[in-house]
């Protein structure tokens, strides 16, 4: 399956499995809020490994700067994606399984010298996004100013939060 933002994607999504398209779905969502067009697909490292490879070769050519790739178990689709490409791949473990998730993170982070792979949290699309957005923002000065923007609006919202709560704050001992 295969679904695409309509713009010429700078960021590919990928999953392992179909049963992975909710966990991943989120990395698209926080890409939307910043206005940086993707495109995300199934494609299964061990099932459909010339797939992979094809699709990694041929990212940067089609405009894509970066690769996220989600997987669970022991699968290890961002590493079959960077060895494949030059673009930043960056992995997101996924939850399920015996070891919920442990067993993919190892198969995340755990990368040859030379052919690295950032890794996030275990679920962690949306961070995923984020670090995709702070790469890019780099050499995008609109974007950077995006990035900045939402992080001030975050920051306001926690100030408010905690100015509504200082008059429940109660004076223990003085």
């Amino acid at each position: 399956m295969e679904q695409s933002s309509g713009r010429g994607a700078r960021i590919g999504i990928l999953m392992g499995s179909q049963s992975d398209w909710a966990k991943m779905e989120k990395a698209a969502e926080a890409l939307k809020q910043f206005e940086v067009p993707c495109e995300m697909l199934v494609l299964s490292a061990h099932r459909l490994p010339d797939r992979v490879a094809e699709y990694a070769r041929q990212a940067e050519a089609r405009g894509l700067q970066i690769l996220i790739a989600g997987a669970g178990m022991a699968n290890h689709l961002a590493g079959a994606l960077a060895a494949n490409c030059t673009l930043p791949v960056i992995g997101v473990p996924l939850s399920g399984g015996a070891l919920n998730g442990v067993d993919a993170l190892y198969a995340t982070v755990q990368m040859p010298k030379g052919v690295p792979v950032a890794t996030v949290a275990i679920d962690g699309a949306a961070n995923a996004a984020y670090l995709a957005v702070e790469i890019m923002a780099l050499q995008d000065e609109p974007l950077r100013a995006r990035l900045k923007a939402l992080r001030q609006a975050e920051r306001a919202k926690l100030e408010a939060a905690l100015v509504e709560q200082t008059p429940h704050v109660q004076e223990v001992a003085r």
